[in-house]
C-alpha cells in the first residue's frame, strides 16, 4: 500500500507509519509532500492520505491520526491503547494525559529540528517507538 501525508514529520507523521509497517502493512511506501499536495498525489499515485484535514486517517476531535488508526484497523492490542494516549499527548496539547507525553514531544521535536528527511527520520525513530511499544507492554 502507499500513504501520503505532509512533510517536514514530527509525532503523528512518524507514529502513524510506524503503526503501518508494524500492524497493517510490513511492505508500505510512505510520500511526503507539501499540505497543498496531499489530495493531488494521493489520486495519482493511488495512496491513502493520512494526518491532513479532511482525511479518515485524521485527527478528529481531541483525538488525533494515530487514534484514528487504531480504530479504523481495529486494533485491540493493550499495549497499543496505552501507547495511543502517550502519542496523543506528543501530538496534541494534551500533554498531561499521560506522563510520558510530553517526553514523546520533546524528542521528536529534537529529531524534527535535526534537518534530516523525512524518510531519515522514520529511520531513526521507529526504535523508540518499538521501545515505547514493548514500555507499554508490548512485544517485539
Amino acid at each position: 500500500m502507499k500513504w501520503v501525508t505532509r512533510e517536514h514529520v514530527k509525532v503523528d507523521r512518524v507514529a502513524c507509519p510506524w503503526l503501518i509497517r508494524k500492524f497493517i502493512d510490513a511492505a508500505a511506501e510512505f510520500m511526503f509532500v507539501p499540505g497543498d499536495q496531499v489530495a493531488s498525489v494521493a489520486a495519482a499515485q493511488g495512496a491513502t492520505p493520512y494526518d491532513v484535514p479532511g482525511a479518515d486517517l485524521g485527527h478528529h476531535g481531541e483525538q488525533c491520526s494515530f487514534d484514528a488508526f487504531i480504530e479504523h484497523y481495529a486494533l485491540a492490542d493493550p499495549a497499543l491503547a496505552k501507547l495511543r494516549l502517550i502519542v496523543r499527548g506528543a501530538d496534541t496539547s494534551a500533554r498531561d494525559i499521560a506522563p510520558e507525553a510530553a517526553g514523546l514531544y520533546a524528542i521528536a521535536t529534537g529529531f524534527a529540528a535535526s534537518g534530516l528527511s523525512d524518510a531519515e527520520l522514520l529511520d531513526l525513530e521507529f526504535p523508540l517507538y518499538d521501545a515505547l511499544y514493548r514500555y507499554c507492554g508490548g512485544s517485539a
